[in-house]
This record gives structure tokens, C-alpha cells and sequence, in this order.
């Protein structure tokens, strides 16, 4: 029973140095080992402490980046069917409108990279985004894979980007990773001939890859948000590419305006689509 005791002990002193500041939110704590030697007890006490931790939202242990520390306050962003043009680029020392504000991002707050951008020809190893691209699983497809947030916040979403070979060769620059200009890829496409493209966005909760968890800095027991968009193409009615976004449960809601089909209109008809009113309870019963 001594080492049960000792476990909530290590879990406060745990705590107290978390809220005096020696690790930060974002940062890791120590590994089990060397707490294990730290504070004198075996590895299993050690676990118990962190785990006591985690059941108290203070701290999660993420795959290959080990226990971190919890930021309080993780921002939820509210998430509608809008797309905007985007103002907050910059160029000659002005702003300027160029790309677009899909919903998860929308709002004039500049997001930063979590990790460096990488803009690769990889395998298409998703039979799922490989059908919505309209490419052959296996193939190489130009991939821009972006860890995206607002500024001294945890990472909001992974967002990985195919874009259709014949896209690449309407719009070369799609392929650089800083100097597509204002707007970035998406104008580069529009301007190849291939806007205004057309969105249409397949949604679904799933519990996170484990590679997926490490660059959001949450445990795989997180549930996240998968959703893909489809970009069509103007020039051909295809799809020109496909963007999987990745967020964690926790950080988004959705909003939906419910729209009245015609057949619920106000006042109601006496008939509708389900045929006429069920005997017995019509406008004479009692």
C-alpha cells in the first residue's frame, strides 16, 4: 500500500512543478526512467503517477514524443459551410485578397507551420482518396502535406493535398512550397484554367494513425475529424484535387443552417409526400 500512497504523492509534486512553470505547456516531461530514479521508485509507480496526470487533463502521452504537457486551454473553432477569400496575404507591404478561407481557418488570423512543409511526389497508397482523385493506387502524385495552427497553440490540423498530374502541368508552381505567390496553389490551378473550382467535402470521425497523433501532439485515444475535400475543375468537371484534412475531436463543432425541404413548408399541406393524413385523425375527429 506504500507505493500507492507514493504514486499520488509523485503525482503532486508532478503537478506543482507543471503549475510553477519548470515544463511548459507543449513540452515533455521527463522519461519514466529517469523520474523512476529522481524520485526513488520503481518504473510501474512512476506510470501510475502519469496516469493520474492524464485522468486530470493535465498532461497525455503522445506517440514518439512521449508524455507532454497539456496546454488548459484548447481553443474549439466553429466550423460552417463558407468559403471566403482570403485577405490575410501580403504583398509590396499591403494586404491583398488571394487564396481562400475554408472554414476550419477562416477569420483574418495568420496560422503558422508546426513542422516544415513538404511538397514531394509520393505513392498514392489510399484506395479511398485514389478513387476521389481519379488516379491509380500506387501511383506518384504531387502531395503537399502542411501541420497548421493558430500562432502559441498546439497544432490544429494536418491537411495533405494531392493534386491531379494534369493540374501540376497546367500550373507548375503548385510544386514549390514558399513561392506560389498570393493564394498559393489554389490560384496557381484557377489561373491555369481551371477555376472557379467547385468543393464538395466528405466528412468522418476515426480514431488517429499514430503518426497523425505524434504531429498533432495528442494520444491516439483522441477521436479526430477526417474530412476530404474534393476540388472539381471548371475546364473538365473532374476532380483536380483532393485535400484530407485531420482535426482533433477537441478542437472543432460544427454549425449547420437546417434548410426546409419544399415538402416541410409552412403552413402544411393537408397531403404530402407520406400520403393523406392516417384515418381517425383527420380535420373531423375528435
Amino acid at each position: 500500500m506504500a507505493s500507492a500512497g507514493r504514486y499520488l504523492e509523485i503525482a503532486d509534486s508532478l503537478r506543482e512543478r507543471i503549475d510553477g512553470g519548470e515544463w511548459e505547456p507543449g513540452d515533455n516531461l521527463p522519461i519514466h526512467t529517469e523520474l523512476a530514479k529522481e524520485y526513488g521508485v520503481s518504473r510501474n509507480v512512476v506510470a501510475a503517477a502519469i496516469k493520474k496526470l492524464e485522468s486530470e487533463e493535465r498532461v497525455w502521452a503522445v506517440p514518439r514524443r512521449g508524455t507532454i504537457v497539456r496546454h488548459r486551454q484548447r481553443r474549439a473553432i466553429m466550423r460552417t459551410n463558407v468559403v471566403r477569400r482570403n485577405t490575410r496575404h501580403v504583398a509590396n507591404g499591403e494586404e491583398v485578397a488571394a487564396g481562400y478561407s475554408f472554414p476550419a481557418a477562416q477569420g483574418n488570423e495568420l496560422w503558422v507551420h508546426h513542422t516544415e512543409p513538404d511538397v514531394s511526389e509520393v505513392p498514392m497508397t489510399d484506395a479511398r482518396l485514389a478513387h476521389m482523385l481519379n488516379v491509380k493506387v500506387g501511383a506518384k502524385i504531387l502531395r503537399r502535406l502542411r501541420v497548421t495552427g493558430p500562432p502559441d497553440e498546439p497544432p490544429f490540423q494536418i491537411s495533405a493535398t494531392w493534386i491531379h498530374p494534369r493540374g501540376v502541368a497546367d500550373a507548375p508552381r503548385v510544386k514549390e512550397p514558399y513561392g506560389t505567390g498570393p493564394g498559393a496553389w489554389l490560384d496557381r490551378l484557377e489561373e491555369s484554367g481551371h477555376g472557379p473550382i467547385e468543393w464538395m467535402e466528405r466528412r468522418r470521425a476515426r480514431m488517429p494513425e499514430p503518426a497523425e497523433a505524434g504531429l498533432l501532439k495528442v494520444p491516439t485515444s483522441l477521436p479526430v475529424w477526417e474530412i476530404v475535400r474534393i476540388g472539381y475543375s471548371a475546364k473538365d468537371e473532374n476532380a483536380i484535387e483532393v485535400t484530407q484534412v485531420i482535426i482533433p475531436s477537441d478542437r472543432m463543432e460544427e454549425v449547420s443552417r437546417l434548410m426546409r425541404d419544399e415538402s416541410a413548408r409552412w403552413p402544411h399541406e393537408e397531403t404530402g409526400a407520406d400520403g393523406p393524413p392516417v384515418a381517425g385523425r383527420g380535420k373531423d375527429s375528435n
